[in-house]
Order: C-alpha cells, then sequence, then structure tokens
C-alpha cells in the first residue's frame, strides 16, 4: 500500500474513531441494582393516599440512557463496536452469544449488567427482548390498556426479527433495534442501531422458546427467582416505573403472567446450561459464568497490575514539579516492568534440562524464532535500553511517523526494518497512545512487511481509553499491554489526567507551547 493512500486511511479511521467515542462518552448508564429479599409489599409499594403515580415514559431501549457501563477498570460499551475486520476482509471471530431467560421480573437484567462489569471486556451487546414486541392492533391495543392482552405469550414476539438480528450481530455487522415504549404498548418510530461485538447478551422471558434461536446461544443461562419477589418486583417496577394500578396488575399477573410461566418459560429451565438460583443474589453463579465466558474469549489488553510501586512510579512521573533525572529513572523502571510483564505473553513450549547435580528439571523455552523490538520515534526510542536489558540479542527497527499540518493525517516519514522480520514476534513501542493513529499506522507498516497480526505487541507507558479502542477495533489481534489506562482525550487529543510531554521531559527539550503530549506533536496518536 502506497505512502499516501495508507494515510488518507489511517487518518479516516482515526477521525471516525474519535467521533465515535465522544459520542459515546456523553454520560453513564445507570449501574447494576442488586435485589434483595423483602419480607413485606408496604416497603416496596407506594405509600397509600399518595394517588397513583405519574406515568412515565419507559421504553425497551431508552434513547436518554448512553449504551456503556463504568467499572473500575475501563468503559464497557453496550452498544458494541464498529465491524471492523482483519487484513483480509473477513471477521477474526464469530461473537460469543450469552442467552439469559428466566420469569418477568427474576432479575435478568441485573444479572446481564453484573456479568457485563464482571467480565470486563470493552465490546458487548445487550440486547433485550423487550424490544421486539409485535406491533398491535388497534384491537390489541384497548385489551392492552385494560390489561387483558397476553404478553407474556410467545406469539406477542416477532421472533423473525428477533433470530436476523442476532445473526447480523454475531457476524459483526450492524442493527437496527426497536424502541419499544411500554406506556403505550407500541414501538417508537426512531430505531437504535446496534454493532457487532466481542460478546453478546440475550436477555428475555421467551429466549428460549424458539429452536432457531437456541442454536444461536453459545451459552444458556436461566435465572431461577422465588415467585413472590418476581411478584414484588413487578409490582414495584409497573406500578412506580409503567404508570399501573395495583389491581391492574396482580389482575394480569394472575390472568397472564403466572399461566404462561408454568406453561411456556418454566419447561425451558432443562434447556440450560446453568440455572442460577436467586438471581443477582448468586456471586458464585455469575463468577463461574464469567470464567468459562473468558475462557472462550482472545484478550486484546492487558494492563500491568497497579501495585502500590507501580502507582508510586505513576505518582512520580506524573508529577508536573519531578525533575528530570527523577522522571528519567522512574520511567525507566515502569519500562523495565512492563517488558518482562509483556514476555510473558510470548509463546512458549516445555523442555527438559539437566541440572549441574545431573538431574532433570522440565521447564519452559521460547517457542518462536525471533524478538524484534521497533520503536515509534521519537519517545519509543527510550524504551530500547529495558527491551536490550532482557531480550539478548534483541533486534531493533525504527519507525518516524508524523503529522501534515494541511491534511491533519499521520504519515510515514522513516522507516528501518530488519531483514526477514516476517518471521519474528514484534514489540512495538510507543511512551503514550492518545488516539491511536500513528500506533495504527505502525501495525498496518508491520502487517505490510507480512508480520502477522498476533505477533504484534503495542507497548506504552501510558494509553487512552480512545487509543486503545482504536488500535483493538482496527486489529482485533493485536495484544496491547501497558503500565495504565486514562479515561479521556481532551479536544486537543490529549490525555488526562495525561503524563505531558514525554519527549521533552525526558530529553529536556523544551516544551511546545501547548504542551501536549509527546505522541500527538510528532503524530497525533
Amino acid at each position: 500500500m502506497g505512502g499516501s493512500a495508507l494515510s488518507s486511511q489511517v487518518g479516516h479511521v482515526a477521525r471516525w474513531t474519535f467521533r465515535m467515542r465522544r459520542a459515546l462518552a456523553e454520560g453513564l448508564a445507570r449501574g447494576p441494582v442488586v435485589w434483595s429479599r423483602v419480607g413485606c409489599l408496604d416497603r416496596l409499594l407506594p405509600p397509600v393516599g399518595t394517588g397513583r403515580s405519574p406515568r412515565k415514559r419507559t421504553t425497551s431501549q431508552c434513547k436518554s440512557e448512553p449504551p456503556l457501563l463504568r467499572t473500575s477498570k475501563r468503559t464497557i460499551y453496550t452498544a458494541g463496536r464498529p465491524p471492523w475486520y482483519n487484513e483480509h476482509g473477513t471477521q477474526s471471530k464469530e461473537a460469543f452469544a450469552i442467552g439469559l431467560g428466566g420469569g418477568s421480573a427474576s432479575g435478568k437484567t441485573t444479572v446481564a449488567r453484573m456479568i457485563i462489569e464482571a467480565l470486563d471486556v470493552p465490546w458487548v451487546v445487550l440486547l433485550s427482548m423487550d424490544s421486539f414486541y409485535k406491533v398491535l392492533t388497534q384491537q390489541q391495543q384497548e385489551q392492552a390498556a385494560c390489561n387483558n392482552f397476553n404478553f407474556d405469550h410467545p406469539d406477542a414476539f416477532d421472533f423473525d426479527l428477533i433470530i436476523s438480528t442476532l445473526k447480523k450481530l454475531k457476524q459483526g455487522r450492524s442493527v437496527q433495534v426497536p424502541i419499544y415504549d411500554f406506556t403505550t404498548h407500541s414501538r417508537k418510530k426512531e430505531w437504535k442501531t446496534l454493532y457487532g461485538a466481542n460478546v453478546i447478551i440475550f436477555e428475555g422471558i421467551m429466549a428460549f422458546a424458539d429452536k432457531t434461536l437456541l442454536e444461536l446461544l453459545d451459552m444458556k443461562i436461566f435465572v431461577d427467582t422465588d415467585s413472590d419477589i418476581r411478584l414484588v418486583r413487578r409490582l414495584r417496577r409497573d406500578i412506580s416505573e409503567r404508570g399501573r394500578d395495583i389491581e391492574g396488575v396482580i389482575k394480569q399477573y394472575n390472568k397472564f403472567v403466572k399461566p404462561a410461566f408454568d406453561q411456556y418459560i418454566q419447561p425451558t429451565m432443562r434447556l440450560a446450561d446453568i440455572v442460577v438460583p436467586r438471581g443477582s443474589g448468586n456471586t458464585v453463579a455469575i463468577d463461574l459464568i464469567v470464567q468459562h465466558v473468558h475462557s472462550q474469549l482472545e484478550e486484546t489488553l492487558s494492563v500491568l497490575k497497579s501495585t502500590p510501586q507501580v502507582r508510586g512510579m505513576h505518582t512520580i512521573i506524573r508529577d508536573k514539579e519531578t525533575s528530570r533525572d527523577e522522571f528519567i529513572f522512574y520511567s525507566k523502571r515502569l519500562m523495565r516492568l512492563l517488558i518482562e510483564h509483556a514476555l510473558s505473553f510470548l509463546p512458549f513450549q516445555d523442555c527438559v534440562v539437566q541440572t549441574p547435580q545431573g538431574q532433570d528439571y522440565a521447564g519452559k523455552c521460547y517457542a518462536g524464532k525471533q524478538i524484534t523490538g521497533v520503536s515509534i520515534l521519537r519517545a519509543g526510542e527510550t524504551m530500547e535500553p529495558a527491551l536490550r536489558a532482557v531480550c539478548k540479542d534483541v533486534r531493533i527497527g525504527t519507525i518516524l511517523i508524523q503529522t501534515n499540518q494541511l491534511t491533519g493525517e499521520p504519515e510515514l516519514h522513516y522507516l528501518r526494518l530488519p531483514k526477514d522480520i516476517s518471521d519474528d514476534h514484534v514489540i512495538l513501542m510507543d511512551c503514550t497512545v492518545s488516539t491511536g493513529a500513528a500506533a495504527m499506522m505502525a501495525v498496518r507498516v508491520l502487517l505490510d512487511h507480512d508480520v502477522p497480526e498476533d505477533k504484534i505487541f503495542l507497548l506504552s507507558l501510558l494509553m487512552a481509553e480512545m487509543g486503545v479502542h482504536s488500535v483493538a477495533y482496527a486489529f482485533p489481534r493485536v495484544r496491547i499491554i501497558t503500565t495504565a489506562v486514562d479515561k479521556r482525550v481532551n479536544d486537543l487529543f490529549r490525555i488526562i489526567p495525561g503524563i505531558g510531554n514525554f519527549g521533552d521531559r525526558y530529553f529536556g527539550t523544551d516544551a511546545v507551547p501547548d504542551g501536549s503530549d509527546e505522541e500527538e506533536v510528532a503524530s497525533t496518536g
């Protein structure tokens, strides 16, 4: 690929990803709610005499709730991710689909959110069956207004649309999902866009009621909650959130909800791979589910464990009052720890050696041909001594990427790579990664030199979430390894809270007037 075309492609990806990240980062979704068993209805129902609670617009896919969750480690995009493909033009790996079934108000959505947070993977789609109620006729609308329509029957759901939607998501394609308004019992005019992801969680009362749908699910979980608790939760939800009265909720429960559970929902428990008693209160079951799903996924990002020592070094190098000598000293310490951590992800094979005492020792040895380090100039070259210190006879290459001031796109200015690099495991080094544009161009250069994507390791002392997501979206098999991930990039593409201009602080050169990060000046990435 020519330099000009490459620059245009990567610049387009960087700008698109930044707009996507900024659009998604406008707010936070509500966290999971853990319900506890309640002894009486009085604690959950509205006080007597206050009158009927005002009707609220409750929808299946509320546009006011941003499609993301925050955990202590990262942002999880519950709208999924754009449909990126590998260099061969095909999806790298089909998504892992989890089905969550169970009775109405059994805690399926809460369990789904707990699984999402415990999984701690950045790309996940949460798809609710509530979005796929069929459009009602005028007569059915009148029945629904009087609590005489059965929403708990399989015929109430559009299974054809559910199946086609799930198939597309598993293929990494974007889909349009209807938004259902529970107060008017109708679909809203606008639909919501979701994208493919690593993990798809599909939850609903009839999640296991269709044979074709079952075949799309890689794991089936049934949330089993006591009927009294489900009734209490349904009363609270329908009265306080959907503007219903007590008599109407109980009437609907006795006439439709309970019989449907006995006839259609409970029998599907036998189809589940895992039954979770007590719903969200069963943390042991959720931990087991998460462990299994992790075993089916390929991890992309690895962050060095934030021990007091590591956090202490970050405190020193992030402090604007730190002297240059101390900045260099503690940066080198972090680089050494980072590279040692990265080497643990290289392939190793079993081998046996003989000790000086004449005894066999069953150990491990490197299973590759050679290790090559490639630094992205200028800050990346500061990591070369740490790599040489731990990798004997390592080969070193360099890449210089700078931003075209007229187009704003990254351009390749200098390249020196060792011969036969396609056979090596390549450690790509840059001290800071904000938008990820430079890193993506560097990865693309390595791919153009026939380095397999899964043999590239991107190492950085500090990364922004945007940069992590940008690289991982474009190159899902590149392993990303860092000592810390900061949450934000501001409008000037600076990592926040950040580390400042790493190159200027390390080399003692004059800082640029706007004080932006090293890679932002050199490569906008």
